[in-house]
């Protein structure tokens, strides 16, 4: 898959010097983990957000977030963001805050 260089751009600037943060390719587009845990990913077709099980009803009720899907395998706890979604920069920042509290929560690997 292809990867969208301005949105890793606009994640990339919303983590910006936070400690902890590494990108590497996954997912086939290019993941940000936080202390080694998977965090969000941005790709061509969206951006991936780690919100935990249970922890996603609030975002899936937005316009252009759906549930993401790993095959025909519902990914629980995930959800993916169009582009209206991730050029909104209110609504990306919440969804990443949202990302981090979560992942923040979880132990380091």
């Amino acid at each position: 898959m292809a990867r969208d260089p301005g949105l890793e751009e606009l994640m990339r600037d919303e983590l910006g010097g936070r400690p902890g943060i590494a990108e590497k390719s996954m997912f086939g587009g290019w993941a940000f983990m936080l202390n080694g845990n998977l965090l969000c990913c941005a790709r061509h077709d969206g951006m991936l957000i780690r919100l935990g099980k249970g922890n996603d009803g609030w975002a899936l009720a937005l316009p252009g977030v759906i549930q993401m899907l790993s095959g025909e395998r519902v990914m629980h706890g995930w959800v993916r963001g169009n582009a209206e979604v991730y050029g909104d920069d209110a609504l990306r920042r919440r969804l990443l805050d949202a990302a981090l509290a979560y992942v923040e929560s979880l132990p380091s690997k």
